[in-house]
């Protein structure tokens, strides 16, 4: 008796979900030609009045006195009533919209209560869509987060070598002939490696202390400590001069 039951409520549902359907779809034309014919005749209208303004177009310039107060009164009258045509248009299109994502609504509605698993599909699909978009987001922030640690420590490892560089003791050096002391009155510069990466406002290679600008979209990212007035790593985030003059919000490191 149930299963008879069902059968029944399921065969209503799908009846009244046809004549509905029908109906919209005997329906909908008409209701679409009576907005299309109103836009016809507004079209018109702007064509009468078009007509007006070329006719009192040459008043305005050649006629004198009266008469051309009157043509520019005319020209002024034609310009307010395009404008109300032109707003008329726009809302008679607004309702043809309307009118059609509502009938579009109304027959999505009646196919999800005659088959209640479109829904629970949409949904799922929803969810899915928003769980891959959430997944997304969060792979880009750690790679953003990977990024940034490796160039810490790319330039630490760089400073650590610098450092026992600087710790190796020096050979006993023999007494230095004139040409010598002559030569290093004007040292040469050492050649620099085309390849090797710069930083900083200066332009220069890693060398020293260098602290990171917390600005995610910082063009520099990376400055030396004496560049930008800097003895010891502050406490907290840290923007750079240029950073901290693009945001307004950030507080300015003390110098």
């Amino acid at each position: 008796m149930t299963t008879l039951n069902q059968a029944a409520v399921e065969a209503l549902c799908s009846a009244t979900y046809l004549q509905n359907y029908l109906d919209i779809m005997d329906n909908l034309p008409d209701d679409l030609q009576r907005k299309v014919t109103q836009l016809r005749e507004l079209d018109s209208q702007c064509k009468e009045i078009m007509q007006d303004i070329n006719r009192h177009h040459l008043c305005m310039y050649e006629a004198d006195g009266p008469a051309k107060r009157k043509s520019f009164i005319i020209f002024q009258r034609a310009l307010l009533r395009f404008q109300e045509i032109g707003d008329e248009k726009l809302n008679m299109m607004t309702l043809i919209i309307d009118l059609i994502e509502n009938r579009s609504r109304q027959l999505e509605q009646d196919r999800e209560n005659l088959d209640p698993s479109l829904g629970k599909d949409n949904d799922k699909e929803d969810l899915t869509n928003a769980k891959v978009k959430q997944e997304n987001d969060r792979n880009e922030k750690a790679g953003s987060k990977r990024q940034r640690r490796q160039k810490t420590h790319d330039i630490s490892k760089d400073e650590e070598k610098k450092e026992e560089k600087d710790r190796v003791p020096r050979k006993k050096k023999k007494r230095k002939t004139k040409k010598e002391k002559e030569s290093e009155k004007s040292p040469i510069d050492p050649p620099i490696d085309p390849d090797e990466p710069t930083y900083c406002e200066c332009n220069q290679v890693s060398y020293g202390e260098m602290i990171g600008c917390d600005n995610d979209l910082c063009p520099i990212e990376w400055f030396h400590f004496s560049c930008v007035n800097l003895t010891s790593k502050p406490k907290g985030k840290w923007y750079c001069p240029k950073c901290r003059g693009d945001k307004s919000n950030v507080k300015r490191q003390d110098k």
